[in-house]
């Protein structure tokens, strides 16, 4: 067992009560799939509390509240500016700031928890759910780091509860397409993959604002920085640019990745890579001078990770994969069996499956899948062999309410589209590319004195995804788990 595990399995939901103030003490749940399967409340509907209750959080909670089965009871917000709507629109909901107070005081009172804060607090918010037995939707990313990833996906089993990551379009139609199509040997076996996007559409690589604001006063700014360490208030990083700086976000990998890798890593069956490397865009200073930013993700990267999967079509073998990601607007080659005035993906956004047999591609969410030349797309009929999601995208929300009312062990459990057994590994993979693009800036004094080498920059790094270490740079493990600030702690 390695340290990191071993520190995983002594730290107990009691000490997580202690070390964040919550000076109650300890209690057994019982989670209602304990009293039966299929057991449904009175109600008839799942008694949700959703914690991040502007923005995206919003959104979410709506759409849970669409499905027609689920009891939006509780709110919770570190911003009573961004909370105000969602609070207007549920007013009978009981309102908290702090999340720690909500599931201390309330845990006996609901179901399940939605999490939509910021990265660097999924993980602590949603462990901590989970730990009382409560089923759990969080935002994409799952997590912040690859270690809570993988913790998530051990608890989400521990606990026995149901799960789901926010990433709609694993739900959608054409992320089912395309499977079929390769299940069925359309594209032959795939060897190279190509994901993009078009983000970040906030500042990223640069310095961090050298002046400190007032803290609005609707903002509790230590319960938003949460695990995170403390640093003074600045201007605009509420509610929208954080995404850009590696305390808080995950930069433009983690905002879109899941979105866009999803249908790439499902249909291929990805697991953990076993090698990493990238190159990143520069941003200069002056017209001399490149600058030195390694708080926050650089305006453009290129990551290249390498598979082996095992074969669709051939017993016992491996197949090697070459996985790329672009982001900040670089794009790979158009194939050559795209026509000159032929979108590419969606443009800004895609997905590009090189095969032995063929090629296909998809836009953001899995969205619009087509065979390459495109005219084979019509040409070609594949018998459905995979269920589709009522509602597609839509139907994610419901589809995650439907499986906590039936309960672990249901038939609707086992077809959800993003539980954590399929996203934790997904995140995993998302979050190696910035493990990557993070090594890239570890910078060192030169023993002269004069200048500094970039040890990182240039090389392969190896990833034992079992034990979660890169066996030939261990200064980049340092991004495999960060250290939370004092007084928070991840189960």
């Amino acid at each position: 067992m390695n340290d990191q595990e071993s520190k995983a399995k002594t730290t107990t939901r009691r000490d997580f009560i202690k070390d964040t103030s919550l000076a109650a003490a300890g209690f057994m749940i019982v989670p209602r799939h304990v009293l039966g399967r299929g057991f449904i409340a009175p109600s008839d509907k799942l008694v949700v509390a959703g914690i991040g209750a502007g923005g995206k959080g919003e959104s979410d909670i709506h759409n849970f509240y669409a499905s027609g089965k689920a009891e939006i009871a509780y709110l919770c917000d570190v911003d009573d500016r961004r909370s105000a709507k969602t609070r207007a629109n549920f007013p009978k909901a009981k309102y908290y700031k702090d999340w720690r107070e909500l599931l201390d005081k309330e845990h006996k009172n609901f179901d399940a928890v939605s999490v939509s804060t910021p990265d660097h607090n999924h993980a602590i918010i949603a462990l901590s759910a989970m730990s009382l037995g409560k089923h759990v939707y969080v935002q994409k990313p799952m997590t912040h780091d690859i270690y809570e990833a993988r913790q998530m996906t051990k608890a989400a089993k521990q606990y026995n509860v149901v799960t789901q990551m926010g990433n709609q379009g694993s739900s959608g139609d054409g992320v089912r397409q395309m499977r079929e199509w390769y299940n069925a040997g359309v594209i032959g076996e795939a060897h190279t993959i190509y994901c993009w996007t078009d983000r970040p559409v906030w500042p990223q690589g640069i310095a961090w604002p050298p002046n400190a604001n007032a803290v609005p006063s609707e903002l509790n700014w230590d319960l938003w920085l949460g695990t995170a360490p403390y640093k003074d208030y600045v201007d605009k990083l509420v509610p929208f640019n954080w995404r850009g700086w590696w305390d808080y976000g995950t930069g433009a990998l983690g905002d879109m990745g899941c979105h866009i890798i999803e249908p790439a890593f499902r249909t291929v069956g990805l697991g953990y890579p076993y090698q990493a490397e990238c190159s990143v865009g520069s941003v200069y200073v002056d017209e001399f001078q490149r600058g030195y930013f390694p708080d926050g993700p650089p305006p453009s990267s290129h990551v290249v990770l390498k598979f082996k999967v095992p074969s669709k079509h051939h017993k016992n073998k491996l197949n090697d994969v070459t996985f790329h990601w672009m982001d900040g607007g670089i794009q790979p080659e158009r194939p050559e069996e795209l026509g000159p005035n032929e979108m590419m993906g969606d443009g800004g956004n895609g997905v590009l499956i090189y095969g032995t047999k063929g090629k296909m591609m998809c836009s953001t969410y899995g969205r619009d899948p087509k065979l390459l030349p495109t005219s084979r797309t019509a040409e070609v009929h594949t018998p459905q062999s995979l269920p589709r999601v009522k509602g597609g995208e839509d139907g994610h929300y419901a589809q995650w309410v439907e499986a906590a009312i039936a309960g672990p062990g249901s038939k609707e459990a086992s077809l959800l589209s993003s539980s954590f057994d399929i996203a934790g590994p997904l995140t995993e993979t998302v979050l190696m590319g910035n493990l990557a693009i993070r090594s890239f800036d570890i910078r060192k004094p030169r023993a002269t004195g004069k200048g500094y080498d970039y040890p990182g920059r240039y090389i392969t790094l190896l990833w034992d995804g079992d034990t979660m270490k890169v066996t030939n740079f261990d200064d980049a493990n340092q991004f495999v788990q960060r250290t939370y600030r004092d007084g928070w702690k991840v189960l």
